[in-house]
């Protein structure tokens, strides 16, 4: 599937700011096997006094800016062309969860991808014990590691409710599973906790989602959105799987992964530090269209 992706995201301050540093982490990835990046392209108004592109410890395509000072309004914007590959079904082959552990252990490579870094606490995920206790019940029956992780999505997306308003950026796990609410960050984040606490290491995935509107609607400007999803690692053999919570799925070829760390914090599309007075605004704007790629020999 080849998709275009345009991003803006607006923010507006109620008196001009200081100067600030931003890293953002907005285009897709190019990942061998599930997805290329075709062309891609970052704006940023007012223009930067500074701009560099590196790539994070986990290989996160990073570009890093510093604004101006005097600025009532930050605009970033992004755009990017990306073919998201199908992948064919594949057998689960993933060891019982009681047999993890020891694959695990028997790892000896502790580059980027290792699942050693993903296991213990990071600096927004800490150890749960009702979350544990809520995953290990729901794992109890799963008579493999991936059906593990499965059971684990698929009840939290029962058991939690998709609210905008019950969570901030900033809020714990912990919190958004006593509330049973959050959006697509809190059912990740959640989840990571969960998968953690009973042996799988976890990760979090941010990225772009299509949406599709209801039968006989026309498709909204804009009104795709920004992502979250887990990644967990379900052995040697199959490695790891990605799981939608908030949408009840395994990943697919709608979700465009950009970033992947330990946590929220570690894959956040736009951190960094801004001095300013007074409050702010933001808003975001999202497009991810379908696009069919030309036939073969056409010109």
């Amino acid at each position: 599937m080849l998709y275009d992706i345009h991003l803006r995201i607006d923010y507006a301050f109620d008196t001009p700011t200081g100067g600030g540093r931003h890293l953002l982490r907005l285009l897709p990835a190019d990942l061998p096997g599930v997805q290329h990046l075709i062309s891609a392209r970052i704006a940023v108004q007012p223009r930067p006094v500074e701009r560099s592109e590196f790539s994070d410890y986990f290989g996160n395509r990073v570009t890093e800016v510093a604004v101006p000072a005097g600025q009532d309004e930050i605009v970033f914007t992004a755009s990017a062309r990306v073919e998201r590959l199908a992948r064919p079904p594949e057998a689960d082959l993933t060891p019982p969860l009681t047999e993890l552990a020891g694959e695990l252990a028997a790892l000896t490579d502790f580059g980027p991808a290792s699942p050693h870094h993903f296991l213990g606490a990071s600096p927004r995920i800490r150890p749960v014990a009702a979350i544990t206790a809520y995953a290990a019940g729901i794992a109890a029956a799963a008579p493999t590691t991936r059906e593990a992780v499965r059971g684990l999505g698929l009840a939290l997306h029962r058991d939690m409710a998709f609210d905008p308003e019950a969570t901030t950026v900033d809020t714990p796990p912990d919190e958004a599973f006593a509330v049973r609410s959050g959006v697509c960050q809190d059912f990740a984040q959640v989840m990571i906790a969960g998968l953690r606490g009973i042996g799988v290491p976890a990760a979090y995935v941010s990225g772009y989602l299509r949406t599709v509107p209801p039968p006989g609607r026309p498709r909204l400007e804009g009104a795709d959105a920004m992502h979250a999803w887990v990644r967990a690692w379900c052995g040697r053999s199959a490695g790891w799987v990605e799981f939608d919570p908030t949408n009840a799925m395994f990943v697919a070829a709608d979700h465009i992964t950009v970033a992947c760390g330990r946590d929220y914090g570690e894959a956040a599309p736009v951190a960094g530090v801004l001095r300013l007075a007074g409050s702010q605004t933001s808003r975001q704007a999202v497009d991810v269209i379908v696009r069919q790629p030309a036939p073969a020999g056409a010109s």
